[in-house]
C-alpha cells in the first residue's frame, strides 16, 4: 500500500513540473495604456507662399532652400484597443534655423539671424495593429488628425529682431494631417523585446517613418505662414 502511495505521489509531482516550468518560462505581456513617440526631421515653412508678400522671398532671401530641423516628442494615450488602437496625443517640438544676418544694402552683417519654433498639437490618432499582434506582420500604418499652435520668434545676436519696432514673434494656430507606417522591433528579437516589457514596461517598440500635411497660418489668415509639408522619422515605444 505504501509503495502504492509512493509511486502515485511521484507521478504527481512528474507531472506538476512541466506545468511549472512552462508557467516561468512563458512571460506574459504587461497591459498597454499609451506610447511615447520621440521624432525628427526636416521643415521648411511655406513663409514665402503668403499672398501678401507680392511675390518677396524673405525665407529664401535669408535661410536659402534650406530646412529647419524639428525635433518632437509626444506622449499618447489608448482609449480603445481592439481591431487596432486608437486614442489622443499631446506633442511639443522645437526647430531652429541660423543665417547670416542682412544689412540694408544686403550685405552680411556680424550677427546671426535666426527662426525658432515651438509647435504644440493635440491630437487623435489610429493605427492598424491588429495583423502585428495577431498574425505577426511587422507593418503597422497609422494616421493622425490634430490641431496645431505653433509659437515663433526671430533674432538677431541674442536678442529677439524687431521689425518697424515691434518684436518678431508671435504665435499661429492650425491643423495638421499625419499618415505613417511603423516597423514592429519585436519581431528582430522576440526574447530582448520580453525583456524590455518585463524589466521597463515597454510593450512593443517601433521606428517609424511619416509624411505630415500642415496648414499653420490661423486657418488661412495675414501674416506669417508656417504650414508645411515634410517627412519625418523616429522611435515609438508601447507601455
Amino acid at each position: 500500500m505504501s509503495s502504492r502511495a509512493v509511486g502515485l505521489g511521484v507521478a504527481a509531482l512528474l507531472l506538476a513540473v512541466p506545468a511549472v516550468a512552462q508557467e516561468v518560462t512563458i512571460p506574459t505581456r504587461s497591459p498597454r495604456t499609451g506610447a511615447v513617440i520621440f521624432r525628427g526631421g526636416g521643415y521648411k515653412p511655406r513663409i514665402d507662399t503668403e499672398k501678401a508678400l507680392n511675390g518677396a522671398t524673405p525665407y529664401k532671401d535669408t535661410f536659402g532652400d534650406a530646412s529647419l530641423l524639428l525635433i518632437e516628442a509626444e506622449i499618447q494615450r489608448f482609449f480603445y484597443q481592439g481591431i487596432g488602437t486608437a486614442g489622443l496625443g499631446l506633442g511639443v517640438g522645437y526647430g531652429e534655423k541660423y543665417a547670416d544676418a542682412k544689412l540694408d544694402d544686403g550685405s552680411a552683417a556680424a550677427d546671426k539671424a535666426a527662426l525658432k519654433v515651438l509647435p504644440i498639437q493635440a491630437n487623435a490618432f489610429y493605427k492598424f495593429d491588429y495583423a502585428a499582434f495577431r498574425w505577426g506582420i511587422p507593418l503597422v500604418p497609422y494616421a493622425k488628425l490634430g490641431l496645431v499652435y505653433s509659437p515663433w520668434w526671430m533674432t538677431k545676436g541674442s536678442e529677439t529682431e524687431l521689425v518697424e519696432g515691434d518684436k518678431a514673434s508671435g504665435g499661429k494656430w492650425g491643423w495638421a494631417g499625419t499618415a505613417g507606417v511603423s516597423f514592429l522591433l519585436d519581431v528582430l528579437e522576440p526574447r530582448f523585446a520580453r525583456d524590455f516589457d518585463s524589466d521597463l514596461g515597454v510593450n512593443h517598440s517601433y521606428l517609424f517613418a511619416e509624411y505630415t500635411h500642415a496648414d499653420v497660418n490661423n486657418f488661412g489668415g495675414k501674416g506669417l505662414n508656417l504650414s508645411s509639408r515634410r517627412w519625418m522619422f523616429g522611435l515609438a515605444l508601447d507601455y
